[in-house]
């Protein structure tokens, strides 16, 4: 499965994905039901309130991403502790546009 990943901007200061990449790639925590993965893109919500991350779901399922998986900083608060207060809006925007065939995933560690 090919994925795209959608980031918190405000913690890319904090945090360089290596975790998110490990996951991704090991099949574990949230890809242990689909495998091992293919990240396709590696992209920031744009920053509050993250109204941008629609238009890069879409450009990476247009790159062949086949599903959208939102990093646990945006849903969790990894590593800061505080969760995304955006978060359901963008993740039913970014559902909605990029259509029931592509599966959203909720966090990656």
């Amino acid at each position: 499965m090919k994925v795209g990943i959608i980031r918190c901007q405000q913690t890319e200061d904090m945090c360089p994905g290596t975790t998110d990449f490990a996951v991704a790639a090991n099949g574990t925590m949230a890809f242990k039901e689909t495998g091992p993965v293919e990240i396709v893109g590696f992209v920031s919500c744009g920053g509050c309130p993250g109204k941008r991350a629609i238009a890069r779901a879409k450009m990476m399922v247009a790159r062949g991403a086949e599903a959208i998986v939102f990093a646990s900083c945006i849903s969790k608060g990894n590593p800061i502790g505080y969760p995304c207060p955006h978060y359901e809006n963008m993740r039913d925007a970014t559902a909605k546009a990029v259509g029931p065939e592509i599966k959203i995933m909720e966090w990656t560690h």
